[in-house]
């Protein structure tokens, strides 16, 4: 059987209360005793009950998260930042990819919730979020990350200026000549994406054309469809805004080397090696994970105040591409 604290302390020869101190890290313990118990600790393998803990102190040291897919890098890179900090605090950390599915987000948060994770940090694919609403009231803290909360839902959320992003990604092309400016977002119903347009549409003013706008998810020969559209056109586009790192990758394989003036949305690995160098309005999602992994901490540790919406600022990035002249 799996030795019990009781194993420990008849070992060390010492009290139950003196295993329990040394275990849990309390003061009180002469540190020959305590090392001698570390000893025994060490000899027989036990190992804390952290069921029995759980029971004791009504936390579980677990932290849910749920994001959209871990295999994209922006995700990635969120998630492990939060896990730093999770690691940081001495907590495990609980994860899942919603696929953009709102009822594999809700399962996904109902399953963390059903093992009393004591947090939850949350990149929504639904906009009804009242599901949330016991498990609110019951005092577990929630921060929403990337994306809000649907309405009647107001807690803690941290984004990134999208549309202010867009605006300056437009306005860049502008500068150097460009007045047919194509946007490829991902599907309007995605609040990143929406934000992106808001953005674009913002930028343009008078010259926004509807015709050169898609939005859908990045499939390859459907990108090519639609840009070989806007390029049929009598007054077709010089460039090019994508609203993502993984549309910015899917246009330049639809391109196949034609020359056209690009600025993508999010940084993207080895976006500095190819030529021209890709331009791009860069976010942090690891900053943008740290900020909200530190939030959700602070509300475990007590802080009661209102809810916080930060929105943290992008960059642009000139690296060639977004630099291309207009033809005159």
């Amino acid at each position: 059987m799996r030795p019990t604290m009781k194993d420990v302390a008849s070992a060390a020869g010492v009290a139950l209360k003196t295993v329990s101190r040394v275990v849990n890290g309390e003061p009180g313990v002469h540190p020959a005793t305590a090392e001698r118990v570390r000893a025994a600790i060490d000899r027989l393998g036990y190992t804390r009950n952290e069921s029995a803990r759980v029971l004791r102190s009504g936390r579980t040291a677990t932290i849910g998260l749920v994001i959209e897919d871990v295999a994209d890098p922006f995700y990635s890179g969120l998630s492990r930042a939060v896990e730093d900090v999770v690691i940081e605090h001495g907590c495990l950390l609980l994860s899942g990819s919603s696929g953009e599915e709102p009822g594999r987000e809700r399962e996904l948060v109902e399953t963390f919730c059903a093992r009393r994770v004591d947090g939850l940090i949350v990149v929504p694919a639904g906009e009804d979020h009242t599901y949330l609403r016991p498990e609110l009231e019951a005092g577990t803290p929630v921060v929403f990350a990337d994306r809000p909360p649907g309405a009647g839902i107001d807690v803690d959320t941290v984004l990134a200026d999208n549309a202010g992003g867009a605006m300056e990604a437009i306005r860049h092309l502008m500068s150097h000549g460009h007045r047919r400016i194509a946007f490829l977002g991902d599907a309007p119903g995605i609040f990143t994406a929406a934000e992106r347009l808001k953005g674009y549409r913002e930028a343009l003013g008078g010259l926004f054309d509807e015709r050169l706008v898609s939005m859908r998810p990045p499939a390859l020969e459907a990108v090519r469809a639609d840009l070989a559209r806007m390029f049929a056109l009598d007054d077709p586009p010089s460039a090019l805004f994508t609203g993502n790192g993984r549309y910015t990758v899917t246009a330049l394989r639809a391109l196949d080397g034609q020359r056209v003036a690009l600025v993508g949305f999010d940084d993207f690995e080895l976006a500095d090696l190819l030529h021209p160098r890709v331009s791009v309005v860069a976010q942090d999602p690891a900053w943008m994970g740290r900020v909200a992994a530190e939030l959700l901490f602070r509300r475990l540790r007590g802080d009661a105040g209102p809810p916080e919406h930060i929105e943290l600022p992008v960059r642009l990035i000139a690296r060639g591409s977004g630099e291309l002249l207009a033809p005159p």
